[in-house]
């Protein structure tokens, strides 16, 4: 699939143009905030063009909303990898709570709980779902995402990659075989602290193809 493509799909700078500015409204209308800051909007636009990207936001910079809005966006669900199992609670609730349809995959759900789940996926009635890395490498998930329409795949905390940090998580060295389990989408790797060296290990062991690069500035004037 030629750069520039999701899905499949080719996106001209006019259809990404246009669903910036989408964006921008759903920012106001929907999350209340007044404009973006830092990358954010630029890390959305790259997503809607379907290029990988990585976004490096401080502490509070609202990396989030890099992978929300382009799931209110387009078709299909967001799919987030998390090691944060009370991360995906909260913000699965506020989600929800702002008539968003999102919802998680991990140890915390009972059986009946995770059968819900996958039934709103398979019935294309999320817009975001929030799986740990340890779940979904497992074949049985693939196969129900796979079958399902993923329109974006969200790395959250990918530092978690790299040996060099003290969050090191082996589940993550096998995050980089989603670019063959899902081929044409786009791929957003998202973490709050990495070195140079650090972010170009997250570069080579997830795959990304070719990323468009957004690193915020840590210094913070009074």
């Amino acid at each position: 699939i030629p750069a520039g493509t999701a899905a499949g799909r080719p996106r001209s700078a006019r259809y990404t143009a246009r669903m910036t500015q989408t964006a921008r409204t759903i920012l106001n209308d929907v999350f209340g905030y007044p404009e973006f800051r830092g990358h954010q909007e630029q890390a959305i636009a790259a997503a809607m063009a379907g290029r990988d990207s990585l976004v490096l936001q401080p502490p509070g910079g609202g990396k989030s909303l890099c992978y929300q809005i382009p799931a209110l966006l387009q078709d299909g669900v967001d799919m987030v990898v998390s090691p944060l199992i009370a991360l995906m609670h909260d913000q699965g609730i506020s989600l929800e709570q702002l008539g968003i349809d999102a919802a998680y995959l991990n140890s915390s759900l009972g059986r009946d709980e995770q059968r819900s789940v996958l039934e709103r996926l398979r019935d294309n009635r999320l817009q975001l779902l929030y799986v740990a890395p340890e779940r979904l490498m497992q074949q049985q998930t693939l196969a129900e995402l796979k079958a399902a329409k993923v329109s974006l795949i969200a790395i959250d905390e990918a530092h978690c990659v790299s040996q060099w940090g003290h969050d090191f998580r082996e589940d993550y060295l096998a995050l980089g075989e989603l670019a063959r389990e899902f081929p044409g989408v786009p791929r957003m790797a998202l973490t709050a602290t990495a070195t140079a060296r650090a972010r170009e290990e997250i570069i080579e062991r997830l795959e990304l193809s070719d990323p468009a690069q957004f690193i915020a500035s840590f210094d913070r004037p009074n």
